[in-house]
């Protein structure tokens, strides 16, 4: 069973989202590494870059296959999870706790347009293949 917070954010392509005032923090979703299986190396983008909205943000490698994960929102990383260097696999364990990748300082309140909510969230998963 796929878990899904109802307290945070998601996006179509299996991230997620949590806001503090103007600070976003970014990770894959329960589903996502439970798709990609044994999580062995998270690339993480470099402190200070700025990205808008559908860039690339990381890659998420696992023992299947390697993926891209997308800024949810535009700003500057402002945070990485160095944890990921030598413990990839938090993404794995705790995918919404200590596995998260990175938090992106927006230049305002995010406004959560075009992002799901945990009900509709759940039922993309749910559709899915």
């Amino acid at each position: 069973m796929t878990s899904v917070p109802e307290e945070l954010r998601y996006t179509a392509d299996h991230e997620w989202l949590r806001w503090d005032g103007n600070v976003v923090r970014v990770g894959i979703t329960d589903y996502a590494q439970q798709a990609l299986g044994d999580i062995v190396f998270v690339s993480l983008p470099s402190l200070g870059s700025d990205v808008s909205t559908g860039d690339v943000l990381g890659e998420v490698e696992s023992t299947k296959s390697v993926s891209d994960v997308y800024a949810p929102v535009a700003g500057r990383v402002s945070r990485r999870n160095e944890a990921l260097d030598s413990a990839p696999e938090l993404v794995n364990s705790d995918p919404y706790g200590a596995g998260w990748l990175a938090e992106v300082e927006t230049p305002g309140a995010p406004t959560g347009e075009g992002l799901l909510d945990a009900a509709g969230y759940a039922r993309l998963v749910d559709e899915a293949p």
